[in-house]
């Protein structure tokens, strides 16, 4: 049988379909987004997913490198001082995320270690104020030391890491936006529980120059913190 080069294009077309999920770029409001969802198969793959994780995470990580280069480069802030950056943040809204779903009074804790990495402690209260915590535990580390400490890798679990990207952050470091090269995940962080209602106006700005879409924005229930009118996102 004659041998046949693949591109990896075709490659990760064919692990998309083994998988049943769709990889690549899509159209919205006339620009290209990056996604990766499922298909209407979707339930019965997630029967088998077990014996073929490994390759689909390979698939997967191929179809995100390919989608990203549809995208312009994500711009980080200047500079970052991880010592001011440490300590205690409340997360004020973010694209909703299934590993989120039914989260409230959700907060981050991040604290330096002596080799130079950073602890991740996350935390929220399942459902409602009242609720038991839910809390997860990692490590981040810089991967731009050389230029502004903005760009950082989160892992909660090996061998699975993350882009943690600061695209935005007060001078104070009393709030900051945190996100991700595909524009498919974002969070906007505060010191304090509230935030000043005209300081996420503006922030909205920001992010949608960045290239995210304000609209997929869905505000975090704080306590102690009444809901804004519905004209705010």
């Amino acid at each position: 049988m004659k041998h046949t080069s693949r591109t990896s294009e075709e490659r990760i077309d064919e692990l998309s379909r083994h998988a049943r999920v769709q990889i690549g770029p899509t159209r919205k409001r006339g620009r290209i987004e990056c996604r990766v969802r499922p298909d209407a198969g979707g339930t019965r793959w997630r029967r088998r997913a077990r014996s073929g994780a490994v390759a689909l995470g390979l698939g997967l990580a191929l179809g995100l490198v390919a989608c990203r280069s549809a995208l312009p480069p994500l711009k980080v802030v200047d500079e970052v001082d991880l010592d001011r950056y440490a300590g205690q943040w409340y997360e004020i809204a973010s694209f909703p995320q299934r590993f989120q779903r039914g989260c409230v009074a959700s907060e981050a804790r991040y604290t330096r270690g002596d080799d130079g990495r950073i602890r991740v402690e996350n935390a929220c209260r399942d459902g409602s104020f009242d609720a038991d915590w839910r809390r997860a535990e990692g490590v981040a580390w810089v991967t731009d030391s050389s230029e502004s400490n903005a760009k950082l890798k989160v892992q909660f679990f090996w061998p699975f890491r993350g882009d943690y990207w600061i695209i935005e952050l007060d001078p104070d470091y009393r709030y900051a936006v945190v996100g991700h090269p595909s524009r498919d995940y974002l969070w906007i962080l505060s010191r304090t529980r509230a935030m000043d209602r005209r300081v996420y106006e503006e922030l909205l700005a920001r992010i949608a120059a960045h290239g995210f879409d304000p609209d997929r924005l869905s505000l975090t229930p704080q306590p102690g913190v009444a809901p804004w009118p519905p004209s705010a996102r």
